[in-house]
């Protein structure tokens, strides 16, 4: 058996508790650029014209409660330097308040929030050549942003907004935990991710196939915390895709040998890590998601 989680495994959709639909979907798809796939109840699935990417499930006395376990950030990776440009002007045009920005070393990113204050992040990917290496080690960092460098992609052309292209993904996802070592050993051990590095003793970063990471958790504000309630703004669950049903059964085997809890759905198989964050392991599916099929699975 595999200990390691196939190279190709990719983080597929987030699902998301809001408050107020209507104003969740005016910001995911008139700022950020989202279509709607799908709409049913208080339900929606949101995307690029592929597969769906982000699940809204609205909750009408959802309420934040900070310093919880759940998301820090969702991370869209639009492909291309130009299109993060695009993203950026739209933001700048629609006086969207943003957080920060940075340069990692392997990606250029925008940071911002949604109206719940779901944290977010829009980058793209340098070429995997250029990422720093030290003696074999990725290398990943926090510096200033070349935000002139990024709009100067657009050549100072009036090209229209069009929203997000369909190579658009959700490149990773960034979690509170209660403890980094307890995360570790759930994303490494049970399910066999590459640990990438560790930052300043309070985060960490896991990958698949070398990626720079497809999962980071930090304590920063939730060092010791408990699992927020159900009506939590937040994190519902997100899904790790495999390529493969061999893949998935891989890691089946091992979270049976971990005698870690789970539970078969249509959907695949849901679980909760070491903090209790929801994740769905399920086999890439190659066309939109059929939004009847897919279980809502809350906190």
């Amino acid at each position: 058996m595999q200990t390691q989680i196939h190279p190709e495994t990719a983080i597929g959709v987030v699902s998301l508790n809001v408050r107020e639909m209507s104003q969740s979907i005016n910001f995911y798809v008139d700022v950020l650029g989202f279509q709607i796939h799908s709409q049913r109840g208080n339900q929606a699935a949101l995307g690029a014209g592929e597969q769906d990417l982000l699940i809204l499930n609205e909750v009408t006395d959802a309420i934040r409660y900070p310093g919880m376990t759940g998301l820090y950030h969702l991370a869209i990776l639009v492909p291309s330097r130009r299109q993060l440009g695009l993203n950026l002007r739209q933001l700048a045009e629609s006086r969207t308040p943003v957080q920060g920005f940075a340069d990692h070393w392997v990606s250029e990113a925008i940071y911002l929030s949604d109206p719940d204050g779901n944290g977010i992040e829009i980058y793209r990917d340098r070429p995997r050549d250029e990422w720093p290496r030290i003696d074999g080690q990725l290398q990943m960092s926090t510096e200033t942003l070349d935000i002139a460098g990024i709009m100067d992609e657009l050549d100072h052309q009036e090209v229209s907004w069009s929203g997000l292209p369909p190579a658009t993904k959700i490149g990773h996802v960034h979690l509170q935990v209660a403890d980094i070592a307890a995360a570790d050993a759930f994303y490494t051990g049970v399910l066999g991710f590459d640990l990438v590095m560790h930052y300043g003793g309070a985060a960490g970063f896991v990958s698949a196939g070398g990626y720079h990471h497809h999962v980071g958790y930090n304590t920063w504000s939730s060092l010791g915390a408990t699992q927020a309630p159900a009506n939590a703004i937040g994190l519902a669950w997100f899904s790790i895709e495999l390529p493969a049903q061999t893949a998935l059964e891989e890691v089946q085997t091992r979270i049976n040998d971990a005698d870690w809890p789970s539970e078969s759905t249509d959907d695949g198989i849901y679980l909760r890590d070491s903090s209790s964050n929801g994740i769905i392991l399920r086999v890439k599916k190659m066309a939109i998601y059929p939004l009847a099929n897919r279980p809502l699975i809350n906190n």
